[in-house]
C-alpha cells in the first residue's frame, strides 16, 4: 500500500522552523510585568485521553480543537461534526474540484499541506500549531501519507493518533472515529439517522446472497482482483450475506491479486463491482480490453461501481450501501 515518492525539499528548514515555533510557544507573548490573573468563575478544563489502534494512549490537559487529518480521516471526522484545521493527502483534483477521498470537507476551509503521496509541508504544518493529527493506517505503527523522511518532526509538533482499517470490519472502523469524535465533543448532528440508514441498508444484502460477486480495480497493464479480508468495506458486506469472490493466491502484502488482462476470465461471477478511485480505470476503459468485455458480467451490464473511499462515517456507508442495494436489486444470476 505505497504510492509513488514525489520528493519534497524543506526537512532542514522545518526542523528550523520547529524549533523556532516551540522557543516562541515556550516564551509566550507580551512584554511588561504581567498581572495576577483574575478569579474566574468558569470550570477547569477536563483532562482529555485517547487509545489509538497502536495501542497509544495521548493525554493532554484539555480536549484538542486544533487538528489535522489525513484525508480519509478527515473525511470520518467531518461527518460526525469535527471540523479539522488541515488535511493531507489527495484532496484536490486537477482542475481544483474536490478529491472523492475527502468527502463532505470544505477544501475553502481547512490548509493543504500535501495533495499527493511524500507531499507534507511541514512549515505549513508547524505555523498552524495543531493539538493533533490524525492518520488512519494500512499497517500498524505507519500513518497512511505522513512521509516517512519527515515523520520524527511531524511528531515532535503534535500528538498523532493512528486508526486501523485493515483486519476489522466497516463498523468498527466507524466506531472508533466515533469513540475519537465523542471524546473531542463533537455535535454528532444527523448521525443517528445516517446510522439508522446505514443499518436498514446492511440487512437489504442478505437478499442478494445468491449472486457470485468479483470486486477489481483496473490498470492499464493489469487488473486487481480484491481480497476480502484485507478491506474493512469488504469485510462489512461478506459478513453480512454477500458472496464475494477470494482470490485463490494473492500477492505479497495480502490486499489482491495481480491478473493480466489475458486472464481477466479467472473468475466466474455474476456482477462485477469496479474500483471508482481516480487511478482505475473507468467501464469503458475496461471494456476495451477484449477478454474482460467477454466476460458474462459485463456482456449483461451487471457492472456496477464500488465506493472504496466512502467515508468511514454513518453518513458514507449508508450512501454507499443504499447505491450498492439498489444496483444488485438490478441484477440476475446468471447462467
Amino acid at each position: 500500500m505505497s504510492g509513488p515518492v514525489l520528493a519534497r525539499g524543506g526537512f532542514l528548514a522545518a526542523t528550523a522552523g520547529l524549533a523556532a515555533a516551540l522557543t516562541l510557544s515556550a516564551c509566550g507573548g507580551g512584554s511588561g510585568t504581567t498581572a495576577a490573573p483574575a478569579a474566574s468563575s468558569a470550570p477547569a478544563a477536563q483532562a482529555w485521553s485517547f487509545t489509538d489502534d497502536r495501542d497509544k494512549k495521548i493525554e493532554l490537559p484539555k480536549a484538542p480543537t486544533k487538528i489535522v487529518a489525513q484525508v480519509g480521516a478527515a473525511a470520518a471526522l467531518w461527518d460526525f461534526g469535527v471540523r479539522p484545521i488541515g488535511v493531507f493527502g489527495p484532496h484536490k483534483l486537477e482542475g481544483g474540484a474536490k478529491d472523492p477521498q475527502v468527502g463532505s470537507v470544505d477544501i475553502t476551509k481547512v490548509t493543504g499541506l500535501g495533495n499527493v503521496w511524500d507531499e507534507f509541508n511541514v512549515e505549513q504544518y508547524i505555523a498552524l500549531q495543531p493539538e493533533l493529527l490524525v492518520s488512519s493506517m494500512y499497517e500498524k505503527g505507519t500513518l497512511w501519507y505522513v512521509p516517512e523522511k519527515s515523520k520524527d518532526t511531524i511528531e515532535q509538533v503534535a500528538p498523532t493518533a493512528g486508526i486501523m482499517l485493515t483486519g476489522r470490519t466497516a463498523g468498527q472502523v466507524i466506531g472508533k472515529y466515533e469513540e475519537l469524535a465523542k471524546s473531542l465533543g463533537a455535535d454528532m448532528q444527523g448521525v443517528p439517522e445516517a446510522k439508522a440508514r446505514m443499518e436498514a441498508a446492511t440487512k437489504e444484502l442478505a437478499r442478494f446472497k445468491d449472486l457470485k460477486i468479483l470486486m477489481l480495480s483496473g490498470g492499464a497493464d493489469s487488473m486487481w482482483v480484491v481480497n476480502p479480508p484485507e478491506y474493512a468495506d469488504i469485510m462489512h458486506l461478506t459478513e453480512n450475506g454477500l458472496d464475494i469472490v477470494k482470490p485463490d493466491k494473492v500477492d505479497e502484502g495480502g490486499f489482491f491479486q495481480t491478473l493480466s488482462w489475458e486472464n481477466a476470465d479467472m473468475y466466474d461471477a455474476d456482477v462485477i463491482l469496479y474500483d471508482t478511485r481516480t487511478q482505475a480505470l473507468t467501464p469503458e476503459e475496461m471494456k476495451k480490453k477484449p477478454t474482460f468485455a467477454r466476460l458474462p458480467a459485463v456482456k449483461a451490464g451487471q457492472l456496477y461501481p464500488w465506493r472504496a473511499e466512502a467515508p468511514f462515517s454513518y453518513q458514507g456507508y449508508a450512501t454507499f450501501l443504499e447505491e450498492l442495494v439498489a444496483n444488485l436489486a438490478k441484477a440476475n444470476e446468471l447462467p
